[in-house]
């Protein structure tokens, strides 16, 4: 029989797990940051982290042509593969790569910080907004960009007990490489200037 609770922070383990834990972070992202963040216990954002990344390379794969990665064989599998990729290889690669710039900045701006295992859980979280980036919309990816790096602020400051302007000194180079840089949130910028200001100018 499956167990979806986890004893050690209450937290839902399986797909049922998985949903309740993107509409929390995204309806009440303050209280699920104090209540599911758990000291060692990073299996469970990591999870969260690729399933995010799955759901938005999937969509992606599906609504723009050519997005796959270019592999001797036939176009599903490779989008299969690129897919794979992102999601077993390139997220958690990422997730604890970015999660060790923060620690970095929490030795500077939360001497009595958590630990990175917390900070791991946070980035993760956060970015469940990034799930809709997959449509390939510039104001969706600008919109999803910004919301996940608010969360990314707000989670640093819950977990870490930091206020908001120290949380978001801490969170803003790995928010702006993961969000900005990762899931495109300065190019679709850079792609609504180029459609807008040419239209305010006539």
């Amino acid at each position: 029989m499956t167990t979806w609770v986890e004893p050690e922070g209450g937290r839902e383990r399986g797909p049922v797990g998985l949903a309740k834990s993107f509409t929390q972070v995204l309806v009440n992202p303050r209280t699920f940051f104090e209540e599911a963040v758990s000291p060692g216990d990073q299996a469970p954002g990591l999870v969260f982290g690729m399933a995010v990344v799955l759901v938005e390379e999937s969509t992606r794969m599906a609504v723009v042509p050519g997005a796959a990665l270019e592999f001797p064989t036939a176009p599903w599998l490779a989008a299969a593969l690129t897919v794979s990729l992102a999601v077993l290889l390139v997220t958690p690669a990422a997730i604890h790569a970015l999660s060790a710039l923060e620690t970095l900045a929490l030795v500077v701006f939360a001497p009595e910080r958590g630990g990175v295992s917390e900070t791991v859980q946070v980035l993760a979280y956060a970015a469940a907004p990034c799930a809709f980036v997959g449509v390939s919309v510039p104001l969706v990816t600008v919109v999803c960009g910004l919301w996940a790096f608010g969360l990314l602020v707000l989670g640093t400051s819950v977990v870490h007990d930091l206020s908001l302007p120290r949380a978001f000194a801490a969170a803003v180079v790995p928010g702006v490489l993961a969000f900005g840089s990762g899931f495109g949130w300065f190019a679709a910028t850079a792609e609504l200037v180029g459609v807008v200001a040419p239209a305010l100018a006539l």
